[in-house]
């Protein structure tokens, strides 16, 4: 880390310490995604990172989503965790058309965190760094109009942009049909520039071939153009931490 970014580290820890906040328990890395997110500006970073702190506590109590508590998204089995991809980042996959909009939308709220935390955990290797992304693959195929919700959509980007800030390295949009071009336009109104930049909606040979690349074919599933099989996010293994 350079000088000047660890003065501007060392600034929004003081920030936060004022907010009545500690950031004991938390790496420089972690601290610079939510000084990236807020362009530098430490007294807004420190603002964001005492609000990720309040929601932690309340909504992920014991710092994960179990598998029963979100049983009825699981059953589903529209959501595949892949290992690393070439550049070190965990794919998830989600199958839209697996997707039916549901009424508990507690528990899609936590699908969505139970989601988040078990891919990035599984970039980790003996303990969390701090800095760690995740690429998602989004797959519209066969895609049907009892699957769209915008909704879902949406409170899915918006629990990423605000709680899990520079965690999205890239998001690949793949088979869009015709139809959905309406509910991105809808969906993309909610997505802040630095998100926006990061999504790819594949819609050519030569734009496949290069998400072929960026993937590499040993975390990509064969179906895409990889070596690998699907695994379900319920059935993916995490590796143990350190003590």
């Amino acid at each position: 880390m350079e000088r000047n970014q660890e003065l501007t580290v060392a600034q929004m820890r003081e920030a936060v310490h004022k907010l009545g906040y500690s950031t004991e328990r938390y790496g420089d890395a972690t601290l610079m995604r939510f000084l990236i997110a807020r362009s530098l500006d430490k007294d807004k970073a420190a603002k964001m990172f005492v609000q990720w702190q309040k929601w932690r506590s309340d909504f992920v109590p014991r710092n994960c989503i179990l598998d029963s508590e979100v049983q009825d998204e699981l059953s589903a089995e529209k959501v595949y965790l892949q290992g690393l991809s070439r550049k070190g980042h965990p794919v998830v996959i989600v199958k839209g058309n697996k997707h039916i909009s549901g009424n508990d939308q507690l528990q899609f709220k936590k699908f969505v965190v139970h989601i988040l935390d078990k891919s990035i955990a599984s970039a980790f290797r003996g303990k969390e760094i701090g800095n760690e992304k995740m690429t998602a693959i989004l797959d519209l195929q066969q895609l049907s109009y009892k699957n769209i919700d915008s909704r879902a959509m949406i409170t899915g980007f918006q629990l990423l942009q605000s709680y899990y800030p520079e965690r999205l390295a890239k998001c690949y949009l793949l088979h869009m049909p015709g139809f959905f071009v309406r509910v991105w336009k809808l969906v993309s109104r909610f997505l802040d520039k630095a998100t926006l930049e990061k999504i790819v909606i594949v819609t050519n040979e030569e734009e496949r071939r290069e998400f072929v690349r960026d993937i590499g074919e040993e975390a990509l599933p064969e179906e895409y153009g990889g070596l690998a099989k699907l695994i379900l996010i319920q059935d993916f293994k995490l590796n143990p931490l350190d003590h």
